[in-house]
């Protein structure tokens, strides 16, 4: 190779927080290593920043493995293996150890006590300081190529990069060809991105005019096994909130080929269904049918949505149970259990926008993160097929493979590149 080329042992191309973790470890625990990181933007850790309202919601405090990777719509099987080597307790005490105590909100929501997310930005530019990892950013990457036991990187401007180790860490990308510069110089194939994580168009609908209105409801897509339970928020554009946002994800592929027309149907009580929300008011009206349904205890809605349930079900705010004629009693409990929305499109969730697809995890080793086809290649975070609900599961997998790949290049190093 042409000697006049910049030459480092390890390159990690993209300054997310999967690319960060893994330089900056890998410099730990090899002081000797020389490290770059290439971020084709003029921003690091974006991601880290915005997310969480700008708290960063680093990880979830969900130790048990088997209840973990069943966060992850793609990639469970895989995580199985690479959690095994470093699962949220051990990033707990990472950053614990570098002087950054997480807290755990009650939904299990892992955040920097500070709530802020300058907190994990600061500690991973200070490592990366401490330990002589070079930033570059406005460095956009153009094509890599494997040649005589190393890796050419080359950049935009017609410079080039040497480089034993490298490390692809871009996230994910929306189109199918922003992969082709991997794939041309790799041979790894890539499963084809589709939005996950994004809320339910319902435009013109009226319920849109209840927005600010939550609660717990549980929510199905019709024609689909997929269904899921939290949080609903239903804003000016139609249905959000974490019930939506998962549901969108485990249904990524299923609603991309619909072109995102589709139904979904709502309980907005999901204690019950419909036959045994239908029992409840039978017994219901002949213990108190004099009291209105609008003054029913049980009932545990938002005002406004139980007026707008009550009105769509031709219910006077006025009627009394005892009163309650059986077609409108049995809209209701139907409207209740059973409320089905025509979706026409979707909305990317403020920051949390996330891709499935990436490259395909069978060609992924999950105890290293390196490539099956290349030696010496690794991958960490969003550009493999890997993505979780939100709560803080994606960032854990950033985590987890950037570790586990600065370990592996680690041992790589100390037994193959003593020179370094």
């Amino acid at each position: 190779m042409n000697d006049t080329h910049e030459k480092f042992d390890l390159v990690v191309i993209g300054g997310g927080a999967a690319g960060f973790f893994c330089a900056v470890n890998a410099a730990r625990l090899s002081p000797g290593l020389r490290v770059v990181i290439l971020e084709k933007s003029g921003k690091l850790l974006q991601k880290v920043k915005v997310s969480g309202g700008g708290r960063c919601n680093t990880t979830h405090h969900l130790f048990e493995l088997s209840a973990l990777v069943k966060k992850y719509p793609r990639g469970e099987r895989f995580l199985k293996k690479a959690m095994h080597h470093f699962g949220p307790a051990d990033t707990i005490e990472w950053f614990a150890q570098k002087g950054v105590p997480l807290k755990t909100e009650p939904d299990g929501r892992m955040f920097p006590v500070t709530n802020t997310s300058e907190t994990i930005m600061d500690c991973l530019l200070r490592e990366a300081e401490k330990f002589k990892v070079q930033i570059r950013v406005h460095n956009s990457v153009q094509a890599i190529e494997n040649s005589e036991k190393e890796w050419l990187v080359s950049l935009a401007g017609d410079r080039k990069i040497t480089t034993t180790f490298l490390c692809i860490a871009t996230g994910g990308f929306p189109k199918r060809e922003q992969y082709d510069w991997i794939t041309a110089a790799t041979g790894h194939t890539v499963v084809s991105p589709v939005p996950s994580l994004f809320t339910f168009n319902i435009p013109g609908h009226p319920i849109t005019q209840l927005m600010g209105v939550s609660c717990k409801a549980q929510i199905k897509i019709i024609g689909t096994k997929i269904q899921s339970e939290g949080p609903l928020l239903v804003t000016h554009w139609g249905l959000s909130g974490p019930a939506v946002l998962k549901a969108s994800a485990f249904a990524a592929r299923e609603l991309a080929t619909s072109h995102y027309h589709f139904d979904v149907m709502v309980n907005w009580l999901p204690d019950y269904n419909e036959n045994s929300l239908r029992e409840k008011m039978l017994m219901y009206r002949q213990e108190k049918g004099t009291r209105k349904v609008s003054n029913t205890e049980w009932l545990d809605l938002p005002e406004r949505l139980l007026f707008f349930l009550m009105e769509v079900s031709g219910i006077n705010p006025d009627q009394r149970w005892a009163d309650l004629p059986a077609p409108e009693q049995n809209r209701f409990i139907k409207n209740l259990s059973a409320y089905t929305l025509r979706t026409q499109g979707k909305t990317t969730f403020k920051e949390e926008f996330v891709t499935a697809g990436g490259i395909t995890l069978s060609e992924i080793d999950p105890n290293t993160m390196e490539s099956r086809l290349q030696p010496w290649l690794y991958f960490a975070g969003e550009i493999m097929d890997v993505d979780g609900i939100t709560g803080g599961f994606n960032f854990q997998h950033a985590w987890t493979s950037g570790m586990v790949a600065a370990r592996h290049i680690s041992l790589k190093a100390a037994d193959n590149y003593p020179a370094s």
